[in-house]
Order: structure tokens, then sequence, then C-alpha cells
């Protein structure tokens, strides 16, 4: 068993039962890919040597703590802090105390919400989108594809804007202002037609919002004309663009629909209106659960969003390509889909994010990540020579190699760690039935045939045990 099956309890009884560590801390540093973080916290004194071993008694899974814990080797020279000034950024001018934000969305729905999302350190909130609309949501309205310890993959919701009326919104941003006038108060918010784009806009200006994301995205609504429909068509989202320009001083963001061939069409679209910046991804339209149960001669399907850790690679692709486009250059850039971790965060950022959002992960683990999101960012720029977050905007940009520009001149073997290997045959009959059979079975263990092999690493993404992995040696492909 590994830090991956810790609970993450909230109150957790292995760190009431610690007395000299926050083994509850330590083990959510690793679950969110922050071992440097882990090190640093340990520094040159590791208590758990010495230890009866009370965490583990206390664990509702008896995990075996100090063995995780003793595993990591403490770096020498002592604890360093964090500098976190190096996360310092802006939005459209706003200065940010680090590039995290939440995303319009359930999490910040409410003023005791962002307030606790606030005094955790995210330095603000994109709040949930506000309305004219009488919203009436479904029960139940979420739903998730899960992997390993339960987990969430892909996160499936039918869930629409805020049903709290327009008065109680605006009493909300007034009191967040006042209380928090540093953390960035980003309001999103739809109309059904020109005269609800140009109403709203005027009205959240006045309740001292910071900026406003127009909704062009979300795939859940029951009016037509609204959400997503309006962002597929680049002609109504320049026309209401345009129009909130016209109602606002404030910097406005497109929040963007990735429902759509290419989200280039759009974003100008919104530049030409006069948005400051762009806003991507939202849900991906997709099915929630559909009823196998034939009991009831129907089969009931519901068309909802999906989001989570599965929909990270579609949304750098679209990041990447709004960062590319010179018509775009300097538009602000906040960016979401998948973001649990600050490697997540920062994959985003080195292609043209300069700010990110997040809303699933928060749902499955609390505002409490934000503590790994920025402390994993810092120590790595700290780490790196970066004096700011700003230094490594974009810097991937130049590395995205196209389908037809990609090199297919060498193989790169798989490694076979044979002192990790447990016979289950896995890789053997992945290679044999979906690979190109460069795998055979001598005495319970694999053996590549270098001839057959052509480097697809299949066995190194299936093997349980992470006893095959890439050699990372480049081997000219032989010649025809």
């Amino acid at each position: 068993m590994n830090h991956q099956q810790c609970l993450l309890c909230h109150d957790a009884a292995c760190t009431r039962a610690c007395g000299r560590l926050d083994p509850a801390r330590m083990l959510r540093r690793l679950y969110f890919d922050n071992e440097a973080g882990a090190l640093n916290a340990l520094a040159e004194d590791n208590p758990c040597r010495e230890c009866a071993g009370k965490c583990e008694t206390a664990c509702p899974l008896h995990l075996p703590i100090r063995d995780i814990i003793t595993s990591l080797k403490p770096q020498s020279g002592g604890k360093k802090e964090v500098d976190y000034s190096c996360l310092k950024t802006d939005f459209c001018g706003f200065e940010l105390e680090n590039p995290f934000l939440l995303s319009s969305s359930v999490v910040a729905s409410t003023y005791e919400m962002c307030a606790r999302a606030f005094e955790a350190g995210w330095a603000g909130a994109a709040f949930k989108t506000v309305c004219l609309m009488d919203i009436r949501e479904a029960s139940p309205r979420f739903s998730a594809i899960k992997g390993d310890n339960s987990r969430i993959i892909g996160f499936k919701n039918i869930e629409q804007l805020s049903d709290h009326t327009l008065e109680e919104n605006i009493a909300v941003f007034r009191k967040l202002k006042k209380n928090y006038p540093h953390k960035l108060l980003l309001v999103s918010f739809m109309g059904r037609d020109d005269r609800e784009w140009a109403y709203l806009a005027a009205k959240l200006t006045e309740a001292g919002a910071d900026a406003l994301e127009m909704n062009f995205s979300c795939p859940n609504m029951t009016e037509e004309h609204t959400g997503s429909d309006v962002g597929q068509i680049p002609a109504l989202v320049e026309r209401y663009t345009r129009i909130v320009r016209e109602h606002t001083h404030l910097p406005i963001i497109a929040k963007l629909t990735p429902n759509v061939t290419d989200i280039r069409l759009s974003a100008e679209a919104a530049g030409r209106g006069g948005a400051d910046g762009l806003a991507a991804i939202n849900t991906i339209k997709s099915l929630i659960d559909v009823d196998i149960d034939p009991t009831d001669g129907i089969y009931h399907v519901a068309i909802g969003g999906y989001s989570g850790k599965a929909v990270k690679p579609i949304a750098l692709r679209f990041i990447a390509e709004l960062s590319q486009d010179p018509q775009l250059t300097g538009q602000h850039i906040t960016a979401m889909g998948g973001i649990e971790t600050w490697k997540d965060a920062l994959e985003f950022i080195v292609l043209g994010a300069d700010s990110v959002q997040v809303t699933t992960a928060v749902m499955q683990y609390g505002y409490r990540i934000i503590d790994d999101l920025r402390e994993g960012l810092a120590i790595y720029l700290q780490d790196h020579g970066f004096r700011s977050v700003r230094d490594i905007e974009n810097s991937a940009i130049e590395g995205i190699v196209s389908t037809e520009t990609l090199d297919r001149s060498f193989i790169i073997y798989p490694k076979f760690l044979r002192e990790r290997c447990v016979g289950c045959q896995r890789c053997y009959l992945s290679c044999l039935d979906g690979g190109h059979q460069a795998i055979t079975m001598k005495d319970g263990h694999p053996q590549l045939d270098p001839g057959k092999c052509v480097g697809c690493h299949l066995c190194v993404l299936v093997y349980p045990q992470q006893a095959i992995v890439s050699s990372n040696v480049k081997v000219p492909k032989k010649k025809d």
C-alpha cells in the first residue's frame, strides 16, 4: 500500500494521534505530487524512524504511514523557506498573489464558500454564473468515472447557473469586496438577448466586480440560444461582447466552449467585440449515464458536461491554440480543465495561461488543495532559478511538435526491471493482443524481442508494478 490509498481525511485521526508530525499533511503532499514540499517539511529530521506508530493504529485503513514517510530522504542543509512572492502575477491589471482561482461553479456560489477559499489562500474566484433566468436544478445532477482508490477521473454534471436572485448575488459581491478587497472577484454572467447582456453588465459593474466573465460555454442550459449554443456562433460572441463592452469599463473575459472544431474563431470574435481576455475550457458536452435497465421500456439518458483529469489533454490543446494565434496576442488567458496538482497548473502556464481556474478537484478534495498548488509551484520556480511565474509563461509553445514534423527516425525500447516483476504477464498479454508480439515469457518473466519491438510503450503503460520503464535511449531505425 502507498500514499495513493490515503483517504485524505478531514481532521485526520493520524495527525491527532501523532503529536510530533502532521502525517496527514505529509501524505497529502505526496498525493498531490508535491514530494519536494514533503522533503522540505522533513528537512534533516525524520521522527517516524523512532516512533510507536500511533498514527497507523488511528488510521481507518491502518496504512503503513511510517514506512511511507521514512522512505523519503530528507534534504541536506536543513529546511528552506519557501518564497511565495514568486507566484505573484496579475489578471488584466489586477494584482494576484498567485495564479490560482476558483472557476465559475458550485465551489464559488456563496459568500461563505468564497470567504473560506480566500482565507485558505486562493487568489480569487469566478463567481457562479449570474443570470435573470429561473434556474431549477435536477437531482441528482452529478456522476463520475472513477479509477483506483475511487479517485475521480472524469466528472459528469448537469448543473446550470446560480439559483440565487440578482439582488442576492449583488449583496454577496459587495460583502466580498468589502472584506476581501485584494482578492479577485471575477463575476460570470449570462444573458438571453441584447437587453439582458447590457443590463447585467451595468448592474454587475455597479456591484463592485473586478472583472466580468461572459459565459458562452455552459452545455447544460434548458433555454435555447444561451450558453454553448452562443459560443458556437462567432457572430453572436462578437455581438454580445460588443454590447457588454459598451456598458462596462471593467475587463471582460469571454468564456469559450470546447464544443467547436476551431476555438480560435470564437476567441477572435470576442477580441473584435472588445474582450480583454479568454477563459477555456468549460465542460465538454457529453452523455451522463445511460440507463440499461429495460424493465420500464425506456432507456433514460441525460446530456450534460464532462470535466476532470480526463479532459486535461483536450484543454491543453485548446490553450496552446489560443496562445499561438497572433490575432490574440495580449489577451489574458485564464485556463481550466483537469487541474488537480501544481504540475497540472504548470503545464497550462508554460503553454500560455496567465492564470488557472479549478472546480472538479475542489469538489473532490476541498479548498485545501491550494496548499500544494502554491507550495509545489513555488518550490519548482525556486529550484529552477525562476524569479517569477511570469518567467515560464509561454515557454513551451515553441516546443509543440505537429504530427507532420514529429521525428520518426528512432525507437526508444522499454527497459525491464526484473526485481520488480511479479509475473502477472499483463505486459505479454497486451503486447500479444494489442501490440506487436514482441514479448515472450521465460521462467515466468517477460523477454523482449528487439527485432519485433517498435517502441510503442504499451507495456510500460499497462504494467501495474512499474517494472517496465522507458530506457530513454534513442536507437536509430534500420533503413528499409
